[in-house]
Formats: structure tokens, sequence, C-alpha cells
């Protein structure tokens, strides 16, 4: 019983058992943003569902290019 509570050896989620380095730059941001800014775009010119795609697509974009410089 004394094993399960050592605090030197956590079980957590946020410990993953890998060698893989810390790679967080928040590239997701620009997903949400582009959604939103697309919309508002799209909806000026009468098209809001494409503009939010289109958002999207170019936010999904820079999110990738950021992972990818990241890597």
């Amino acid at each position: 019983m004394a094993a399960a509570m050592n605090p030197e050896t956590p079980k957590h989620a946020s410990h993953p058992s890998g060698d893989r380095p810390e790679n967080r730059s928040g590239g997701g941001v620009f997903i949400a943003i582009g959604a939103i800014v697309g919309a508002i775009a799209g909806g000026f010119m009468g098209q809001p569902s494409a503009g939010s795609l289109a958002g999207l697509a170019l936010g999904a974009l820079a999110a990738l290019a950021i992972w990818w410089t990241g890597r």
C-alpha cells in the first residue's frame, strides 16, 4: 500500500513515457481565428459559409506552417 503513495514516481497523464521533445507552439489559434475572420469577411461579401471555409483553410495552413518550422 505504501508503494501507491510514493510521490517520486507519479503516474499522471501529463507525464508521457516517451522521449519525445516538448513541442507546444499553439498553432490552433490560427485555425479558430481564421474561421471567425473568414465568416465575418464572407458575411460582408454575402457568402459567410464560403468565407468561413476559406478562413478555416488558411488558418490550418498557418498552423501547419508553424508545426513544420517547429519540427
